[in-house]
């Protein structure tokens, strides 16, 4: 008996295998420092667990349509205008079980056996997995760290092959918290028509933006790119309902009808009580949000300034989402280790501070802290991480 050729390709996760180790220190009695985190640290805002309790009160607690109510498609329909200047109607949305899922349902329904997707790197670790589990290929464009890890259309062009069918754009991004402004995402868009590419925008960090920086979806820049581009957003980051598995996606309604017939052969509905939740996000106060954002702001500012005085460590200002991706080459270059990835491994044996080694988003020569976490945490994992290097 043997696994399917499908899940044997897969890259385990080096998120969860630090996260993993981590636990197991914490049950052992250590004091261990987590910087690995890609969720806020504050509760679901109160209004939308009220929502969410209310609704089970009502009944709420039963099948849903596979795309998820209407109320919600709409009021995502309304966020879409209102925030992005698109123009959508609720067949055109679909409500998936988090924002991971709508793009694993998106690559399943766009994707042949033999298909190339494009992935600028760094990446978000689950892109090349879901890419694989389609059937695909995943090519990879290197973002390089000095033009703040983003790719150029002369990279795209460069990648683009006959069996190439989609690019992923993630801005803001993880790991790197960069974001393309609009004079770069018009310069990739016309790579991207030029050569008939789908295009899948993650924008799931929309909301967590810093300083004079603006987030622009490429969907809006034509109507052509309209046509081509899948908008994935989701509840997760921006109200802290990162449990609560609540993720959209808006495109071409024929594309949209698929991935709805897919999920109900597969998960069926998200949950209910979840929906309800998500609404109450949505049409109910912002205010949360603005607090979330303004704490994230001073943590980066805060650990960024720290990290940049630690020895053998450099590391850009990232405009959005809540990650820092310093470059670690120096120190492990000084060190007696030979790789990063052995580098944070004894970072978290030695001095007990987790976080995630870069070779998991591609980009070996850096890590992923989170700034998700309070700042005492944040100061006392730099902190450790400087004795880490003194040693």
């Amino acid at each position: 008996m043997s696994l399917s050729e499908r899940v044997s390709t897969l890259t385990p996760s080096s998120t969860l295998a630090i996260t993993a180790k981590a636990k197991e220190l914490k049950a052992q009695g250590f004091d261990v420092v987590g910087l690995g985190a890609g969720e806020p640290d504050f509760n679901t805002p109160e209004h939308i667990i009220e929502a969410a309790i209310k609704s089970m009160h009502e009944g709420q607690t039963k099948y849903t349509p596979a795309e998820g109510i209407l109320p919600l498609r709409e009021a995502i329909c309304q966020k879409l205008l209102e925030d992005n200047q698109l123009k959508y109607t609720p067949k055109q949305i679909i409500v998936c079980s988090g924002a991971k899922h709508a793009l694993y349902n998106i690559f399943q329904v766009i994707i042949n056996p033999g298909d190339e997707v494009i992935i600028p790197t760094p990446y978000w670790v689950s892109y090349p997995e879901q890419v694989k589990l389609a059937g695909g290929h995943p090519v990879y464009v290197e973002g390089k760290e000095e033009n703040g890890f983003k790719v150029t259309p002369e990279q795209i062009q460069q990648a683009v092959t006959s069996k190439t069918k989609a690019i992923i754009i993630n801005s803001p991004s993880n790991p790197t918290g960069s974001i393309y402004d609009k004079a770069e995402l018009e310069a990739l868009a016309e790579v991207c028509l030029k050569n008939d590419l789908f295009i899948l925008s993650d924008e799931i960090y929309e909301k967590l933006i810093y300083g004079d920086a603006e987030h622009v979806s490429i969907a809006s820049l034509s109507s052509e790119l309209y046509e081509r581009t899948f908008v994935v957003n989701g509840m997760s980051k921006p109200y802290s309902m990162t449990g609560w598995r609540i993720g959209y996606a808006a495109g071409p309604e024929k594309y949209i009808r698929a991935m709805v017939d897919l999920s109900s052969h597969s998960t069926s509905n998200p949950t209910s009580i979840a929906q309800y939740g998500a609404l109450a996000a949505l049409v109910g106060t912002q205010e949360p949000l603005e607090m979330m954002k303004k704490e994230f702001a001073q943590r980066r500012d805060v650990t960024l300034a720290l990290l940049n005085e630690l020895p053998g460590v450099s590391c850009l200002e990232p405009k959005g989402a809540f990650y820092l991706f310093p470059n670690v080459s120096e120190a492990v270059k000084n060190s007696s280790y030979s790789t990063t990835d052995e580098w944070v491994a004894a970072l978290l044996e030695e001095e007990k501070v987790a976080l995630v080694p870069g070779s998991g988003f591609g980009a070996p020569d850096n890590i992923r802290i989170s700034y998700a976490t309070s700042l005492d945490v944040l100061k006392e994992g730099v902190k450790r991480i400087e004795r880490f290097l003194k040693k």
